[in-house]
């Protein structure tokens, strides 16, 4: 006979059966309950027992502090200049736009709106590229002071500092 599917209405609820007894209301001979039945409890069901692999194939964190400076020049010399660039761009070709189909068409208010989005996204945008330079031109600066600080305290409870 295979499988059959139906919608029944009992008491007001709607319940989807499938099966042979499928159509069949819960009184009705030959109908049989609904439910769902788990074979097998996952392989691996609470995840990976290791840390995920680094991005990029790097097997530990290394950058010197040349890297870090290059890469915080590029953001300053062309990343940040591009961006700002295309944001200009856009608030040009908007508003041109904009005073194109006036205030009487629903379409000029919808730009405005995306625009205003826009304008704040290329605003996150800009905070996040400084923040990203200032990092990481800052953290050679805490890298070391770590280290200094560390190897401070670990002279300070030597005994050998005594000699």
């Amino acid at each position: 006979m295979g499988s059959r599917r139906a919608d029944a209405a009992v008491n007001g609820e709607r319940r989807v059966m499938a099966g042979p007894g499928a159509g069949r209301t819960p009184g009705e001979a030959g109908a049989q309950p609904v439910g769902m039945r788990l074979n097998q409890v996952p392989a691996d069901p609470g995840g990976s027992a290791g840390p995920p692999p680094l991005l990029g194939g790097q097997k530990d964190l290394a950058s010197s502090p040349a890297e870090k400076k290059a890469a915080a020049k590029a953001i300053e010399d062309h990343i940040e200049p591009g961006t700002r660039k295309a944001g200009d761009w856009a608030d040009t070709e908007t508003e041109a736009a904009v005073s194109g189909f006036r205030d009487g068409w629903h379409t000029s208010g919808a730009l405005k709106k995306a625009h205003g989005t826009w304008g704040e996204q290329v605003q996150n945008l800009m905070n996040m590229l400084a923040s990203d330079k200032a990092s990481l031109r800052g953290a050679n600066t805490v890298l070391q002071n770590t280290d200094f600080r560390a190897g401070a305290n670990a002279g300070s409870v030597s005994v050998l500092s005594g000699y």
